[in-house]
């Protein structure tokens, strides 16, 4: 597993997610939609703020040696060097 925080641009090694159940059904569906099409390598799941000031988002990918070559140089590093 890995996580970066594209605000600052750092691995982290620790992340909180709260999730209402429409969101965990939403999230359950965009895993397992991954799953079965790993040639999409990535999804988006949003959801808009309650003040409508943006929204907060959850990208997810799925990574192997076979598609490492689909990643942007940054991914790439955070994939394999964990940093």
């Amino acid at each position: 597993m890995r996580i970066l925080n594209r605000d600052t641009d750092e691995a982290i090694k620790d992340v909180g997610i709260y999730l209402t159940k429409e969101e965990v059904e939403s999230l359950i569906n965009y895993l397992q939609h991954l799953l079965e099409h790993p040639e999409y390598h990535h999804f988006h799941c949003r959801a808009i703020d309650e003040g409508n000031t943006g929204y907060k988002e959850i990208t997810g990918t799925i990574y192997s040696e076979d598609n490492m070559h689909t990643f942007d140089p940054r991914s790439r590093k955070l994939i394999l060097e964990d940093r």
